[in-house]
């Protein structure tokens, strides 16, 4: 039976790149679920794959920030912008920040298809164990067993089950015995508490706010859903948030008190939100919408509360609507040089499947890049070692 050098589990983008940067040298196998590659890239971003942002650094996601560092001072934002460069790629900036394809996501998974020709693709298989014995790990598919001296595990998390996405990284993980950290549904839509019901009839609208929650603050656009509260700032929001309150900035580029000064219009005209939002906030504060000329020192102190409305949420919109998941192989157990297993030598963790997760903007897909390339690195390392030794 054939003995891969490296077998990569998951053909997503920490899998692909990876594999597009172990040595050509090596014999690699790559095995994935789906019938096709890159199915979470084809369609991010509205088919357009938000690869990165502008401001990339490990103050934008919830894991360890040392083993992040880590990472990124091997393979930064730049160097994969320089990647991409040199692969005939240049991504589009946009909002200033959001690097997205300039055409579709197809072109970055043309590079990865390019990139892999030498590598063999065992599609459509549902991983069942992996094993190692000896010096060799077998992993065991529906489908027959394949035998290598390496082990890659990107196999995502939970988010996009329809995509045949589920938690079998963390199986394997603790088959080994390495300690995990049960994925949880991130970068996803909040529910509310009854007494914010106000918000789920405002379903479609949208306005620029700043979040706080704990010591993060989120400024972006939020989205009144029929489930409560989502979009990009609500979304980021989502991924430090655990329980308790958070406080929201309605108004986060002007004062509430300064233009209702000297005004003779109704507060709910003198807001610039929709009048339908403004008046919600207004009945919410327990504010009359009166004329600006009428407002009492007690009004205005509940007006204040238009910069800083906290409240206590009910939970998620769950798995079927997260971008990603919060959770995974905890960090502790990895060597964040190498991404491999400080206990069961060969095993590598990359991408969604470790414990970092990072904020709405294209830094998920910064840190499954990375991480691959750290992975690829160390493995191409180890082997002109062993050459050289030789």
């Amino acid at each position: 039976m054939k003995i891969y050098d490296v077998l990569i589990l998951g053909a997503g983008a920490s899998g692909l790149m990876c594999a597009s940067h172990l040595d050509k040298s090596l014999s690699i196998a790559i095995v994935e679920g789906n019938g096709k590659i890159a199915q979470k890239l084809k369609i991010s971003g509205g088919s357009k794959c938000n690869v990165t942002n502008s401001e990339v650094s490990e103050a934008n996601y919830d894991g360890d920030s040392e083993f992040i560092s880590a990472v990124f001072d091997v393979f930064s934002k730049e160097d994969l912008l320089n990647y991409l460069h040199a692969e005939g790629v240049e991504p589009v900036l946009r909002k200033e920040r959001y690097y997205f394809c300039k055409n579709s996501s197809e072109e970055i998974i043309d590079i990865f298809k390019n990139s892999t020709r030498h590598v063999e693709m065992f599609l459509n298989r549902d991983i069942v164990e992996v094993k190692k014995s000896d010096d060799f790990f077998e992993v065991k598919t529906l489908k027959e067993v394949l035998r290598a001296k390496r082990v890659v595990v990107a196999t995502g998390g939970k988010s996009y089950k329809e995509l045949g996405a589920s938690d079998i990284g963390l199986v394997i993980a603790k088959s080994f015995g390495i300690k995990v950290k049960e994925f949880t549904p991130a970068l996803v839509g909040l529910t509310v508490q009854k007494e914010q019901f106000w918000m789920k009839e405002l379903s479609g609208l949208s306005c620029l706010v700043t979040i706080k929650v704990d010591d993060k603050i989120l400024k972006e656009e939020l989205l009144f859903a029929h489930k409560g509260i989502s979009g990009p700032a609500v979304l980021s929001a989502s991924l430090y948030w655990q329980k308790g309150n958070i406080a929201i900035d309605f108004l986060p580029e002007c004062n509430i008190l300064e233009l209702i000064k000297d005004s003779k219009k109704l507060l709910s005209s003198v807001i610039p939100l929709p009048k339908r939002l403004s008046k919600a906030i207004l009945e919410a504060l327990h504010v009359e919408d009166v004329e600006c000329k009428k407002v009492t020192n007690e009004i205005k102190e509940k007006l204040a509360r238009i910069h800083d409305y906290e409240f206590s949420l009910a939970g998620n919109f769950g798995f079927s609507k997260a971008e990603v998941c919060r959770g995974g192989v905890l960090t502790d157990e990895l060597n964040p040089y190498t991404l491999e297993s400080l206990d069961v030598k060969d095993l590598y963790f990359i991408g969604e499947v470790v414990n970092v997760t990072g904020e709405l903007g294209g830094y998920n897909f910064q840190w499954a890049f990375s991480s691959g390339y750290v992975c690829a690195k160390s493995i191409n390392e180890w082997c002109s070692q062993l050459d050289s030794n030789q």
